[in-house]
């Protein structure tokens, strides 16, 4: 694998020397490597469009997260990809300055890591990922039916990260652009807003490097097709603008300028904020300049310049740079509080005052106040508090009806995606890892879950706590039918939540089956 030309390219460009905001152009990527075929990935022949999409508070089509799928480990994908650039040697050792929190995961592993990733991008409130995607027939391309399968049971929707694959030319676009909409246009996940004709969205990365695109002209009126860059003069053929640099993304360059032309012209404007950026383990010997996260103090001054008319205009989307690429340490996908000692990685530790393994979560759930910021009634605000926290209980039913099932972000994995507890005692306590705010809690009862509507948890308590110890009820519920319950308390710091239950059944059914519990600020 080859060092990325990303960081040579972001300072000695020439096309700064052509005055074409190259500064705001976005830096080349870590992407040597990508693209170059299936290399032993497991295959997929097209969406499936048969996975159910997960009954969801509503997610936010306006807020988009770059997404990668070109990391492989010998146990998925019969080698190591990418979590070696730089010369490194993973598992332990890998090419970023942050460790993620699943370890030097794979790619295609879509039970357990890109089923993980959607439920974080579900925490988020961001409704769509930006799939980087790097030609036909390469080895992200075999395995997007599979993510776009994982999306679907989220309610995650997925648009195209358009890469600079070898040979990339205007006219291999629009037959791209024309491939992709045949092969995963019928699955539920494909994304199309509504908001500007039902159309799908194709970002293309590095736009700037091809002089003519006149031939995608055509496709405007079926697609929304963005180019990167703030140089007005080069958009011509495109349908919208972003930005991708997370590094211009402090101070915004050309942002408003861009905006203000997007607007007169009915694009699309969707400027790229970050939280931060740092590829100084995966480019040896880089000069890419370091963008520190300050505690998430970067993260915020972006999405301020974003959302600011003074300088980032009125936004049609905000995309986010990124979900998790890791040579660039732009992620928000949670980071390993603990990471392998002796490589010297940073943590998330800090952010927005987390420490532990609360901090790991950081930005997933700053990213939700913002998308709630930007596009109101969406989302979840501050994120859910306890999605995947630490979770015991009075016990469980059966091996796989632990209490973890009732925080792990869904409840259409089958009926033992659950807690379910028998007898006289039955509760289920959450570590929400740090003294937070608790403003309003639901419940995803039986029905929700597919079960027998009659054994919805009929009198239960919801209660709180400061040491786990001390416990104060904040709703007592009695009477329950409802498949979905919501219980909005008065505002209470907390650190534990419990739900203890009186009557877990309206039949007499003496099983409690909680699918989902989730905790919200308010």
């Amino acid at each position: 694998m080859s060092p990325s030309p990303r960081s040579i390219r972001l300072l000695a460009t020439p096309l700064l020397l052509l005055g074409l905001f190259a500064a705001t152009i976005g830096p080349a990527p870590d992407r040597a490597s990508a693209g170059t075929g299936s290399s032993g990935a497991p295959a997929t022949n097209g969406a499936t469009g048969s996975a159910p999409a997960v009954a969801a508070a509503e997610l936010s089509n306006k807020v988009h997260l770059f997404y990668y799928s070109w990391y492989g480990n010998p146990a998925t994908s019969g080698q190591w990809r990418h979590w070696q650039q730089g010369g490194h040697t993973p598992p332990d050792d890998i090419g970023a300055d942050l460790y993620p929190s699943l370890g030097a995961y794979d790619s295609g592993d879509y039970a357990g890591a890109v089923a993980q990733h959607m439920a974080w991008v579900r925490q988020s409130g961001a409704g769509v990922i930006v799939y980087s995607w790097w030609g036909q027939g390469s080895f992200e391309d075999n395995l997007a039916a599979g993510v776009l399968d994982a999306a679907a049971r989220q309610g995650v929707k997925v648009a195209w990260h358009l890469e600079p694959y070898q040979g990339r030319t205007a006219a291999s676009t629009v037959a791209d652009v024309n491939y992709i909409n045949q092969r995963y246009g019928s699955s539920p996940a494909f994304f199309r807003d509504p908001e500007h004709g039902n159309r799908p969205a194709f970002y293309v990365f590095e736009s700037v490097r091809i002089t003519d695109w006149s031939p995608i002209a055509p496709l405007k009126a079926n697609n929304i097709i963005l180019a990167q860059t703030t140089n007005t003069s080069l958009v011509g053929d495109f349908g919208g603008i972003y930005t991708y640099d997370g590094i211009a993304g402090a101070t915004a360059p050309g942002w408003q300028q861009a905006a203000a032309y997007a607007k007169a012209n009915g694009l699309v404007w969707a400027p790229s904020v970050a939280p931060g950026y740092i590829d100084d383990r995966a480019v040896v010997g880089n000069t890419t300049p370091t963008v520190d996260r300050a505690n998430g103090a970067m993260y915020d001054q972006q999405w301020n310049n974003a959302l600011n008319p003074a300088t980032g205009g009125t936004p049609s989307w905000v995309s986010v740079t990124s979900f998790n690429e890791w040579h660039e340490g732009s992620s928000i996908e949670p980071a390993r509080a603990n990471p392998p000692a002796g490589h010297g990685y940073l943590t998330y530790t800090g952010a927005y005052g987390r420490t532990g393994a609360a901090a790991e979560t950081a930005y997933l759930d700053r990213t939700a106040y913002w998308v709630n910021r930007f596009d109101p009634g969406t989302g979840v605000p501050e994120g859910n508090l306890a999605l995947n926290r630490p979770a015991t209980a009075s016990g469980q039913c059966a091996v796989g009806e632990a209490a973890g099932k009732a925080v792990n972000g869904t409840w259409s994995g089958g009926l033992s995606d659950k807690w379910c507890v028998l007898g006289n005692t039955r509760w289920l306590r959450v570590d929400l890892q740090s003294n937070t705010q608790v403003g309003r809690f639901v419940l995803r009862h039986s029905g929700a879950g597919g079960e027998n509507p009659a054994w919805n948890t009929r009198d239960f308590d919801l209660q709180t706590s400061i040491d786990g110890t001390t416990w104060t009820t904040v709703a007592a519920v009695r009477g329950n039918t409802a498949d979905v319950s919501t219980h909005p308390v008065a505002p209470v710091t907390a650190r534990y939540v419990r739900l203890n239950v009186l009557a877990p059944a309206s039949d007499g059914n003496t099983a409690t089956r909680v699918y989902e519990l989730e905790v919200y600020r308010a």
